[in-house]
Parts: structure tokens; C-alpha cells; sequence
């Protein structure tokens, strides 16, 4: 019974054992990672505190070095810049007023041709118109016979009443009327010739003007009707560019809505400039004219420049203003007398510039730009003449801060210089 008891209680502390070293395991292998992490932060924290503290110092901020121009007193002659497609005054559809078929087409009547005033264009069949001619010839001369047989009749008529000796005749025995219908049928006959002539001569086209041909619509042996087109044309005497101009542009012109160019008051001069087969020319125009009234899609008046005889002597060394050429357009504007004027540099923004006192520090002013270029601002107020304006870029601008007048005599400044520009750009 004893020995059986034994064995009972080892059995029940073996089961005991186990699961309390199997709690042991899973403790300890929970907790081993926290200790771990525990230990690295503090491994951190004890090497930063080993570590030397930065030394700081107290130096004021260094002023920025600039480079500055003075605002200049003088007169400046404004110019407006724009931009159009040059095309011709004149330019037409070209047609028959006669039916027929085409017999004959001048040489040059291609696309892209040459011709002048009165110039043969084309000719059309005039057998048609020819025998007219003769038919309404053959009418004239018959009418001619009748009334001059009616004229001797009326002669005879009066020789014999007068013979007669009973007073006056009456304008039927005279035959009056019958000479007034002849005089009429030959005045009608006549009027048929000069139409048939007239109809005649229509079969021959000419040119109008010195132009040129942009299109052609028949071929010798095609049948035209009356009216029918038979080829686009335009003129060379006079090429026209329109011109788009704000009310800014207006002001620089000094010219009002309307304008018309007379000899007491011509309109402003225009350059012209295109590159022609990779070559720069540029062309001398005057403005003609300006609209009466604005684009309705556009809000602006157009300026009509004008280059007269483009294909001859107002060519560029033998290179003419051709149609459909798109050109830049310099237009001299009105001349600003006593007006202040910067480099365009020291423009920021659309009106302000950045002054340099005499305590060396920076001020923002706010300015009135009357015109601008791409080298020099015209100022109309805000700006004394003299003063010194800011040319070069500057980050983190403030009123007030410190800066330094670059001298260019060190090399080094000026490579400082160049870098903050590059920078700033």
C-alpha cells in the first residue's frame, strides 16, 4: 500500500513541474525583446550625453551685397510692339462677265504668277458674239435705209403742199411720225451693235491691276458660264498689316480711335521684321489708319500699317513683303519729355522697385510704369530722379534690412555677386 502511495505523489509534482516551466519559457521569451530595447535606448541616451555641446555665437547678420543704378531724369520716346499677317489691299475673285469656251490662257496665269495692268488673262470662244455683231450691224444699217427714205418722203410731202399753196401742213401729211418711229428703230438698232460689241469684247479678260495669282480655277477647253470665277488675284501696290492694340498701346501712340493719316498729320512710322529663309530682313511702313470701334472678342482697336510697292522698291535688298508673311511690328510712339527711367532690372513685379537709402538699408516703393522694355522702365511717379534703385536679385527681401553696395573692384564680390544672381534667377 506504501509503495503503491509513492508512486501516486511523484506522479502528481511531475505534472506540476511542467506547466510551471512552460509559463517560465513563455515569460521569458515575451520580456526578452522589451529588455533589449530598453537597453539600446539607453546605450543612446548615454552616448549623447557624452557628446561635446556646439559651440554658439552671438555674430549681428551680415548685410546683403547689391548692385544698384540711379534713376535717370530724360526724355524718352515710347514704341509699341505687336505682331500681325501682312496681306493685300486688294484682292479679288476674277471672273468672266461672258459665257463660252476658254481658247487661250496667258502663260503667267498660274498659282503663284505675275501680271499687270491690262495684261491679256484669258480669251474665250467669240464666234457666237461675232455673228451678233454682224446681225446687229446688218440691223443698224436697214434701220439707216428706212429713215432716210422716210426723210426724202417728208421732203417731198412739204415741196408739194407748199405748191399747193392752203396753208399750213399737218405733221401726218408731213410724215412726222413715221420719221420719229424710223429715228427710233435705228436708235434701237443701234443700241443692239453696241451691246453685241459690247459682249464681243467681254470675251477677252483682262487684268485688272499689277498683281499676282493666288489661285486658278479653269483650264484651256473648260466651258465657263457668265459669272463664273475663274481665278483669285490680288494686289501689289499696297500691302496692309492689321495690328491689335490695347488701350496701354493707345496711350504710347498718342493717337485717338478713328485715326486717319493725312499729309498735316501722318501717321507713326513701323519697322517690320521677319525671318525670310533664315535670314533676318525688315521692311519700313507707316500707320494708315485705326478702327472706329472695338473687337467685340477681343476688346481691341486694330491698326492698319501699310507698305506700299512690297514687291518693288519697298523690298529688303530684293526680298518683298510677301502675302500671308507674319512680321513683328515696332511702332514709334509718342516722345515723354522730363520722365523717369531705370533699368528693367530693377523692375519687381508689375510697379515695384526696391530703393537703396543712404543708411544702407532696403525700401519697397510702389511705382506708376508708364512703358517697358527689355533694357529701361519709364516711371511716371513714385520715383525721384537721382535715387538709387536695386538692379540685382535678392531672396528673403524686407523693409528695412541691411544691405551693402557691391564694389566690382574684388573679384571676389563679383563672383559673389554672379552666384546670388544665378541663384535668384
Amino acid at each position: 500500500m506504501a509503495h503503491g502511495n509513492d508512486t501516486m505523489s511523484d506522479t502528481s509534482n511531475e505534472h506540476y513541474e511542467r506547466p510551471k516551466k512552460s509559463f517560465l519559457v513563455r515569460a521569458l521569451k515575451f520580456a526578452l525583446p522589451l529588455i533589449v530595447l530598453f537597453a539600446a535606448a539607453a546605450g543612446i541616451m548615454f552616448m549623447g550625453k557624452l557628446k561635446p555641446k556646439a559651440e554658439t555665437k552671438n555674430e549681428p547678420p551680415s548685410a546683403t551685397p547689391v548692385v544698384t543704378a540711379f534713376a535717370e531724369n530724360r526724355s524718352v520716346e515710347l514704341s509699341v510692339a505687336s505682331q500681325g499677317e501682312v496681306r493685300p489691299r486688294t484682292e479679288i475673285n476674277l471672273a468672266a462677265q461672258v459665257g463660252g469656251r476658254v481658247v487661250w490662257l496667258a502663260p503667267d496665269f498660274l498659282e503663284g504668277g505675275q501680271f499687270t495692268k491690262g495684261q491679256v488673262i484669258l480669251r474665250l470662244e467669240s464666234a457666237e458674239y461675232d455673228l451678233r455683231v454682224t446681225q446687229a450691224d446688218a440691223n443698224v444699217a436697214q434701220a439707216q435705209t428706212v429713215l432716210t427714205r422716210e426723210i426724202s418722203e417728208s421732203d417731198i410731202a412739204r415741196r408739194d403742199w407748199d405748191d399747193l399753196g392752203e396753208g399750213k401742213a399737218s405733221a401726218l401729211t408731213l410724215r412726222e411720225p413715221q420719221m420719229a418711229e424710223a429715228r427710233a428703230r435705228l436708235a434701237a438698232a443701234q443700241a443692239q451693235l453696241g451691246e453685241a460689241k459690247l459682249q464681243q469684247s467681254r470675251t477677252v479678260v483682262y487684268a485688272p491691276f499689277d498683281g499676282r495669282v493666288r489661285e486658278r480655277f479653269v483650264s484651256l477647253g473648260d466651258t465657263i458660264s457668265a459669272g463664273q470665277n475663274i481665278g483669285r488675284v490680288y494686289g501689289v501696290a499696297i500691302a496692309e498689316v492689321k495690328l491689335p492694340l490695347t488701350d496701354v498701346d493707345m496711350a504710347r501712340l498718342g493717337l485717338g480711335i478713328g485715326f486717319m493719316s493725312t499729309k498735316a498729320k501722318p501717321g507713326p512710322e513701323v519697322k517690320l521684321s521677319a525671318t525670310v529663309a533664315g535670314e533676318p530682313h525688315t521692311w519700313q511702313g507707316r500707320i494708315t489708319r485705326i478702327s472706329s470701334s472695338y473687337d467685340s472678342a477681343t476688346r481691341v482697336l486694330f491698326a492698319y500699317a501699310v507698305v506700299h510697292d512690297p514687291y518693288g522698291k519697298g523690298a529688303d535688298n530684293g526680298v518683298p513683303l510677301a502675302s500671308g508673311l507674319f512680321v513683328n511690328v515696332h511702332i514709334a510712339g509718342r516722345e515723354v519729355v522730363n520722365s523717369i527711367v531705370v533699368p528693367r532690372t530693377a523692375l519687381r513685379g508689375s510697379d515695384t522697385v526696391y530703393i537703396a537709402n543712404d543708411d544702407k538699408t532696403l525700401s519697397l516703393r510702389t511705382v506708376k510704369v508708364a512703358s517697358s522694355s527689355k533694357d529701361m522702365v519709364v516711371i511716371s511717379a513714385g520715383l525721384s530722379s537721382g535715387e538709387q534703385v536695386i538692379t540685382s536679385p535678392i531672396r528673403g527681401v524686407a523693409e528695412g534690412m541691411k544691405i551693402e553696395l557691391a564694389d566690382f573692384s574684388d573679384a571676389d564680390d563679383k563672383a559673389q555677386i554672379s552666384g546670388e544672381q544665378e541663384a535668384g534667377q
